[in-house]
């Protein structure tokens, strides 16, 4: 174990070992480019890649009002009037309850997928969608 464990760590080494012999006129970006990108791919082989759970109450709708907000908060640093100013706090509001409600319907329906998940004695699923929430 400990000896393929030395030789991952020893080929992991020969990659940056091109590092060091870096040449003074070379660019800076593209140097670090290479080192990100070498960084990049050792991460990847080694710890492979995490799948992001996608069932979130976030959505394209929400994206919209994310995009209204910003819309009214340049409106109101460009020209930064009392109505503008009203309007901006208006538009923040609207978007807090709108992600409020979102997020609380998305738990609810949550909840009874567990509950409907418990009453069926569905184990597995259960315990999945409680280390959903963790």
């Amino acid at each position: 174990m400990s000896q393929r464990l030395g030789n991952i760590i020893r080929l992991k080494l020969n990659r940056f070992a091109a590092l060091e012999n870096l040449n003074n006129d070379e660019d800076v970006n593209r140097t670090w480019e290479h080192i990100e990108e070498n960084i990049q791919t050792s991460a990847k082989e080694s710890l492979g890649l995490h799948e992001l759970n996608q069932n979130t109450w976030f959505d394209e709708e929400c994206l919209g009002f994310l995009d209204r907000r910003k819309r009214a908060k340049l409106q109101c640093i460009q020209d930064p009037r009392q109505s503008d100013v009203d309007i901006l706090n208006n538009v923040r509001r609207e978007v807090s309850r709108h992600f409020r409600n979102k997020k609380k319907a998305y738990l609810r329906d949550k909840i009874e997928e567990l509950e409907t998940n418990s009453k069926i004695q569905s184990i597995r699923d259960l315990y999945r969608g409680i280390n959903d929430f963790k």
